[in-house]
């Protein structure tokens, strides 16, 4: 087809200067907001790095033993003792401290769109589509908007990892409630309930299981984020695996690379146990 009857779409250079002019309009807004995430990222590094490894070590080590057992407990600590022993102890703590940071952000935002979404047809068929996109682009496009906004650093690569890791927490959420049996509701209903204490005290719970998967989704998708957000210059083993990669040094990329996959491990058993331990999931394990 000829460019006579195809002429390009300028899509891009449109959204490039829609974001020039959020970027110039909004830029109070943004410097709050990027204060704002740095002050809390400062706070979290300092709690994590400062105390010595072994007694993070311990208390991961503590929190595991409570959440499953032992086998997890000593896998936890002796996954963190190789990290401390390849030298990675401060990246990883800096890693974990922005995943912690972007999750929480991630999942407060997400619980709630999700729950709209599960209680208006009409707000989901919009977040669909919505959800589609966020799931499918390329993540390295996220960091993109983020550095024009909020230039390099830290701050960047918190956005981009809230942004691509919010999707899931919104589709578990809107799944959860929506397979709560509607007999139970109708039981809800026919005592008097409103719709807020149906809410809380018939979907949130029964739905629980489902919302905590999603969790899990959304810790893991901002682990995977932070490598990539190590482009923009957010400290941690993400710039550690950026600069191995320009450097073509393969023992700095197996280290850092290696330390990522032991806390993506630790991360993922810890919340997949927590959800384990709701009490609608031990009735229905125990049929």
């Amino acid at each position: 087809m000829s460019d006579t009857l195809m002429p390009r779409l300028p899509l891009g250079d449109v959204v490039a200067d829609a974001v020039d002019v959020i970027t110039k309009s909004g830029k109070d807004v943004f410097d709050s907001i990027k204060t704002g995430f740095l002050a809390v990222y400062d706070v979290l590094e300092l709690a994590l790095t400062s105390p010595p490894a072994w007694g993070v070590i311990l208390l991961v080590a503590a929190l595991a033993w409570w959440v499953k057992g032992w086998r997890l407990s000593l896998g936890s600590a002796a996954g963190l003792v190789l990290v401390a022993a390849v030298d990675q102890w401060h990246n990883a703590m800096a890693t974990l401290a922005l995943v912690l940071l972007a999750s929480v952000v991630a999942i407060v935002l997400a619980v709630p769109l999700g729950i709209w979404a599960a209680r208006s047809d009409r707000v989901s068929a919009v977040l669909r589509p919505v959800l589609d996109l966020m799931q499918t682009m390329p993540a390295f496009v996220y960091l993109i908007p983020t550095v024009v906004v909020f230039l390099t650093g830290v701050v960047p690569g918190l956005v981009a990892t809230i942004i691509f890791a919010l999707a899931p927490g919104v589709r578990f959420t809107e799944l959860g409630i929506r397979q709560v049996d509607p007999e139970v509701v109708e039981a809800g209903h026919a005592f008097g309930a409103t719709e807020g204490r149906i809410l809380r005290q018939i979907q949130l719970p029964l739905a629980l299981p489902t919302i905590m998967a999603g969790v899990n989704q959304v810790i893991m998708l901002s682990l995977s984020m932070v490598v990539i957000a190590g482009l923009t210059g957010a400290p941690g083993l993400g710039r550690d695996v950026v600069a191995a990669l320009q450097r073509i040094n393969v023992s700095l990329g197996v280290e850092a690379g290696l330390s990522v996959v032991i806390l993506a491990m630790i991360l993922d058993r810890i919340t997949a146990a927590l959800a384990d331990r709701a009490p609608v999931a031990r009735a229905l394990a125990r049929g």
